[in-house]
């Protein structure tokens, strides 16, 4: 018999995630850690650990890493680093170390390999932080991602769930790419819609993190497997409530198209079955539904701020060239989390 054929791209990124629910399951079993200086820790389902040194220094640490969602090793790789990188600026700090974790078939070629790896240091460099080590182990499958180490102030950290009454929700990169990666593999996505998911995901938060510190920022994530309405609820922590306007929402325009055809992903399923409870939907598509759904890989961030400021910090990510948009509000605690309209 030929041995069996090893396919490099079954689907991966972030939508090989965990459902939130089987996650949030797990978490809440585990004994709670207690310790002045930890600042941020797994508890409020944060972007990454934040743990204070000095009074003027902490250290920010987060872990990504996951299955190839594009056919190109060197594109994965790029792809793959943003996403782990994504979470220090999500959390408003600065990149400083990165170590590669990996898992790879010892059948594949080796130069599969190599550019993947290749990927990723070149977006560890662009971060401005320094690749020092990793760990690799034999496995059926392609995974790949980051361990990475950052700095940021004790005082100057982004929590996800700042959030205050009459933030405007600010949203730096569209949404759609899960649902687009999931057409492409079956041959439908066209090549536009692919190389602005490709952009997109391949993009660092750094840029727009540089932008939204410059202003009244009181809430920060950023929106990956768990999808953009997910991502929400958490940052609005069961105290206010958010409004959504479906027409301000940026996705790769294609979208609409592919949910027709349901190129829909089962972690968009799973997010919406966490979720929907909490969520009202008046007057939008199915299409635009599964949009706020959909796990996004490397996407964009999500930022509570106080209005004025929101509107120059859009104006300034405009500049970035991806779909960015201020797309709702936080409101006074209603019956449902989040209202979209």
């Amino acid at each position: 018999m030929e041995p069996e054929k090893i396919v490099f791209c079954k689907g991966g990124g972030c939508t090989a995630k965990l459902g939130p629910g089987a996650l949030s399951r797990v978490l809440e079993k585990l004994p709670k850690t207690y310790d002045p200086n930890l600042l941020i820790g797994y508890d409020s389902s944060d972007d990454g650990a934040v743990y204070r040194l000095t009074d003027d220094l902490a250290i920010v640490q987060t872990l990504d890493f996951f299955p190839p969602m594009v056919e190109d090793p060197y594109i994965f790789g790029q792809i793959a680093a943003a996403n782990a990188l994504s979470d220090i600026y999500a959390m408003g700090g600065e990149v400083k170390t990165a170590l590669n974790i990996v898992c790879f078939p010892e059948a594949m070629d080796l130069n599969i390999l190599g550019q993947i790896l290749q990927g990723g240091s070149e977006k560890v460099r662009e971060a401005g932080g320094v690749l020092v080590g990793g760990h690799s182990i034999a496995d059926q499958d392609v995974k790949y991602g980051l361990s990475v180490t950052g700095v940021i102030h004790p005082g100057k950290v982004f929590a996800n769930n700042g959030c205050q009454e009459g933030d405007v929700l600010l949203l730096t990169k569209p949404l759609g790419v899960g649902i687009v990666c999931t057409a492409s593999r079956v041959g439908e996505a066209s090549s536009k819609a692919m190389e602005l998911a490709i952009r997109s995901m391949t993009t660092l938060n750094k840029y727009a993190s540089e932008i939204v510190k410059k202003y009244r920022t009181h809430g920060c994530t950023d929106v990956t497997g768990f999808g953009f309405l997910v991502h929400l609820c958490e940052m609005l922590g069961g105290t206010y409530s958010a409004l959504i306007e479906s027409e301000s929402i940026p996705f790769i325009p294609e979208c609409p198209d592919y949910v027709e055809e349901f190129y829909l992903t089962a972690a968009g399923q799973r997010n919406r079955n966490h979720v929907e409870d909490q969520v009202q939907f008046m007057g939008c598509s199915f299409a635009i539904e599964e949009i706020l759904y959909d796990a996004q890989t490397s996407g964009g961030l999500l930022a509570s701020m106080a209005e004025e400021d929101g509107k120059k910090a859009l104006e300034e990510l405009k500049g970035l060239g991806l779909p960015c948009n201020i797309v709702g509000k936080v409101v006074k605690r209603g019956e449902k989390t989040v209202t979209v309209r």
